[in-house]
């Protein structure tokens, strides 16, 4: 992956982490890594656990970045989201997946966020 699109990943999540800051979620871990995969933002909604996958673009020329999560992505963030909660003893608590899709515009970036993306596989 080239250092431009780090890049505007890097920058996508920021904004994405800011923005879930500013509803009230509280934030517990940031590019979360096990051998399944990774998981962009995991926060708190309240009492729920949620794993938030964060897509960026400068436009939507190729899509909008919310159509870029997969069905294999789904699954490969269910199963780092369930190691997670093993390892923190966290399997009797609510969860949900949302995905935030960020397009970086010239005047400020547009955010779409999917409450319940999707259910684990």
């Amino acid at each position: 992956m080239s250092r431009k699109r780090i890049n505007l990943g890097k920058r996508g999540e920021e904004v994405a982490a800011a923005y879930l800051r500013a509803k009230g979620y509280r934030i517990k871990a940031r590019n979360y890594r096990q051998k399944t995969g990774e998981i962009d933002i995991i926060c708190k909604d309240g009492d729920t656990h949620v794993f938030v996958e964060v897509k960026t673009r400068q436009h939507c020329e190729f899509g909008h970045p919310t159509e870029a999560v997969t069905r294999r992505k789904q699954m490969q963030i269910s199963r780092t989201a369930l190691l997670y909660l093993n390892i923190e003893e966290l399997l009797d608590t609510p969860v949900r997946f949302d995905v935030i899709g960020v397009i970086l515009k010239e005047w400020g970036p547009e955010i779409s966020h999917i409450v319940g993306a999707f259910e684990a596989e």
